[in-house]
């Protein structure tokens, strides 16, 4: 499993790798990633300024408390929020830039199939894609959700929160960067469960690094055209493992 777990985050610097043989067509995924990465800072810039008013506002029961512990349970609520918050921006970002750079990235993602070989006769499809981007920003909410309920236990959540968001966005992450592939063979819900199984250890490692990747400033826009190649050379890992034969009558 841990081997699996690193081998995920090498499938990332494979993506980067491809920047070497494909420079112009991964230039060109910057412009999409760009656009909505400015959009989403912005977003986050806004809510840190009004984040400590509107924890105030949250927590009135703590007016009365001795300083210490009010300052202490606000700041553990406003860094699970931010958390959340972080959480939620990179799982939004990933599904949008997806979306809106969708001719872009389906450059790249072709380009990384044809290498590898029988690449599927077309593309996931624009309705099919939004489908799948709001099913997994849906989920991205019941992980921030789950991050922000961390972050608030006392004492161990200032630590607990963070490391809860980077995990449960890494998950969401590595489902949503691999899901262009399975939708393009128009894989239903069983066979994309079955095609995953075996590599979650290796999925969670991806989605880890690329989220790490966007904590790092501007980060998020140099790693989008690198996770859609290293996304799409883990699904074609995925596809080809072997598998049991079913038992099935």
């Amino acid at each position: 499993m841990i081997a699996a777990f690193f081998a995920g985050i090498g499938d990332l610097g494979r993506g980067f790798a491809f920047w070497g043989r494909r420079p112009r067509l991964m230039f060109l995924g910057l412009v999409p990633a760009a656009i909505v990465g400015a959009l989403a800072l912005a977003a986050l810039i806004v809510l840190g300024m009004q984040l400590p008013g509107l924890v105030d506002l949250v927590t009135p029961f703590a007016d009365g408390w001795h300083p210490f512990w009010a300052g202490a349970v606000r700041i553990a609520l406003g860094i699970a929020g931010f958390t959340a918050a972080v959480l939620l921006v990179a799982v939004t970002f990933t599904a949008v830039t997806l979306a809106v750079g969708d001719p872009f990235y389906e450059r790249i993602w072709m380009a990384v199939e044809t290498e590898a070989g029988d690449p599927p006769a077309g593309g996931a499809g624009f309705w099919r894609g939004v489908a799948d981007a709001a099913a997994l920003i849906g989920l991205g909410l019941v992980a921030a959700l789950a991050a922000a309920a961390a972050g608030a236990v006392p004492v161990i959540g200032a630590v607990l929160g963070p490391v809860a968001g980077v995990v449960l966005s890494g998950w969401v992450l590595g489902r949503e960067l691999t899901s262009r592939g399975l939708a393009a063979r128009d894989l239903g819900a069983d066979a994309r469960h079955r095609v995953r199984r075996g590599f979650g250890a290796r999925q969670l490692g991806f989605g880890i690094a690329v989220q790490l990747c966007f904590m790092v400033p501007f980060g998020a826009v140099a790693v989008m055209p690198a996770a859609v190649a290293g996304a799409a050379m883990l699904t074609r890992r995925m596809l080809d493992a072997p598998r049991p034969a079913s038992t099935g009558h």
